[in-house]
């Protein structure tokens, strides 16, 4: 079905260091799947990617600055990896509130590799089931959550997986995920 998100808006938050094929591969199977996906970062400025972690890919285009976006604007979040992306993003305050506000809205959320890093500074994954990159395990359990090591997890919204070669699984699980919209939400912000 190659309309499954049309109507839906997508956030893709990242910044400099970004693995590049995680944000551009979840962003292109959106859109084949109808959703309009915007690029949000620390500002309006091109990113730079990197592949394999460590070597400089190509600059990206931004069209939002989370300063100016509020979660009310999208639908549903992803947040890809690469190790310097998520230690930027949860650096800036204002970056983590926006994420926080997705879960607080019961909006649908998609982590990969060390995206979920973020998730741990906005205080999301206390009593959930993810996956990640292996060296951020260990701050994910003691933020928590429960580590799993599979292709894909879906844990109320939340989908994870663990690199770029889960990438498949991913944006599949995403895209089943961001069609079904909002889940439930506790009194205290954790979706149900």
């Amino acid at each position: 079905m190659a309309n499954e998100l049309q109507g839906r808006t997508v956030a893709i938050l990242a910044a400099d260091g970004v693995e590049k094929v995680e944000l551009v591969q979840p962003r292109e199977e959106l859109r084949k799947a109808g959703a309009r996906v915007e690029v949000v970062s620390l500002s309006t400025d091109p990113i730079q990617s990197m592949s394999a972690d460590i070597n400089p890919d190509e600059k990206l285009d931004v069209d939002r600055a989370v300063a100016d976006v509020s979660a009310d604007d999208y639908d549903a979040l992803v947040l890809p990896g690469g190790t310097v992306n998520p230690d930027n993003l949860r650096a800036d305050a204002t970056a983590v509130a926006f994420v926080k506000a997705f879960f607080t809205a019961g909006k649908p959320v998609g982590a990969i590799c060390h995206g979920p890093w973020t998730l741990v500074e906005a205080d999301v994954v206390k009593g959930r089931t993810l996956t990640s990159f292996p060296s951020i395990r260990t701050d994910l359990r003691n933020a928590g959550a429960t580590v799993v090591d599979e292709q894909v997890v879906n844990d109320r919204g939340l989908v994870t997986s663990r690199n770029p070669d889960d990438l498949d699984a991913f944006c599949a699980k995403l895209i089943e995920e961001f069609a079904e919209g909002k889940h439930p939400v506790h009194p205290e912000g954790a979706t149900a």
